[in-house]
């Protein structure tokens, strides 16, 4: 779902992804519905592409979302974002206490709660689909499977190559016509 939610460098607010062009994007203000094209020197960001440091890892946007939509019930977030630095760092603290507080700026939780608001206002509750939930159980409780499997699959690749085929590369392949060119010219 975030990832058809963009916020664009230079533009106000967060936009919807309508369509896509030869050379941009068209997407829709959440704000007022206006469509407006979306180019690339205007540096769109998929919401779905963002996460918040903490002192262990990333956590995706859309977790985060989440949890803030659970300590506010569904509504709008209670703290306003033009709140003291101290105020927003003690509430990004209640939503997800292990955030890394030298990495994570007073500017991106103001950002944050900013978009959580126009998220709801516009009617936008699921944060996380139900696959995003299964992919994270998964993760949490069979990652030593997965490497197990990755294991797996590198040995057997590797005895499905041959050992002693010489391979060119694009580089020796350039080298070649380089001279082929320059045999041509007569030098």
């Amino acid at each position: 779902m975030l990832k058809e939610i963009l916020s664009i460098t230079g533009k106000p607010g967060l936009f919807k992804l309508v369509s896509q062009g030869k050379n941009m994007l068209i997407v829709e203000s959440l704000v007022d519905g206006n469509r407006v094209p979306a180019f690339a020197k205007d540096k769109a960001v998929s919401l779905g592409d963002i996460a918040i440091f903490t002192d262990t890892e990333e956590v995706p946007l859309s977790e985060v979302l989440e949890k803030v939509k659970a300590k506010e019930n569904g509504a709008k977030c209670a703290i306003d974002p033009k709140s003291d630095n101290d105020a927003l760092r003690k509430y990004m603290g209640e939503v997800l206490p292990n955030f890394d507080r030298d990495r994570v700026y007073p500017s991106d939780i103001r950002k944050l709660i900013n978009w959580y608001n126009l998220l709801i206002s516009s009617g936008m509750t699921d944060f996380v689909t139900k696959e995003e939930e299964v992919k994270t159980e998964e993760n949490t409780e069979g990652k030593e499977e997965v490497k197990e499997k990755k294991k797996t699959a590198a040995t057997a690749t590797a005895k499905k190559a041959p050992a002693n085929k010489s391979v060119k590369t694009s580089q020796s392949k350039a080298a070649g016509a380089t001279r082929t060119n320059r045999s041509n010219r007569g030098v």
